[in-house]
């Protein structure tokens, strides 16, 4: 494993447990070449599975790209790194649980938004704005009147 500090790829294992969601095992590895200490995280290599956008066109899941819209919407909000990355895991574990070759980047957006709504309500509408494609006001009052609807 390469040192993130001094790009030396001569690193042992300190330590090993299971992390708290079980899906992987957290490593803490030392450097051999500077002596400094880094974390690694080993996964369950999953099956492939690609993505159907909105224009037809097809490409492998990437687990960070919904981590990206995650943090994007929950910027400069009370959400903390932890529980944004048990949603991220959640979702993940949906799709890949789903038994299916393909999702939609629908499906996903709807996955994301679920979680959000139920952590954070201004998380989940910034999140839906850009994933529903707001084009005015209106069509974000909707989104509103329905969110209070639920409630």
């Amino acid at each position: 494993m390469k040192c993130r500090y001094c790009g030396s790829i001569d690193s042992r294992v300190v330590d090993s447990r299971p992390s708290e969601d079980g899906l992987s095992i957290r490593r803490r590895r030392e450097c051999n070449a500077c002596g400094r200490r880094f974390t690694t995280f080993e996964r369950i290599e999953e099956n492939p599975i690609m993505v159907v956008k909105r224009d037809g066109r097809r490409e492998p899941f990437e687990r960070e790209k919904v981590a990206i819209g995650i943090r994007k919407a929950c910027e400069k909000r009370p959400i903390s790194a932890d529980t944004q990355n048990r949603m991220l895991d959640a979702i993940c574990q949906e799709v890949n649980n789903s038994n299916e070759s393909e999702i939609s980047t629908r499906a996903i957006g709807d996955l994301v938004m679920k979680q959000l709504r139920d952590i954070d309500e201004v998380a989940y509408v910034r999140f839906a704005s850009v994933y529903r494609e707001f084009k005015d006001t209106q069509t974000f009052m909707e989104e509103l009147q329905r969110l209070l609807n639920e409630k």
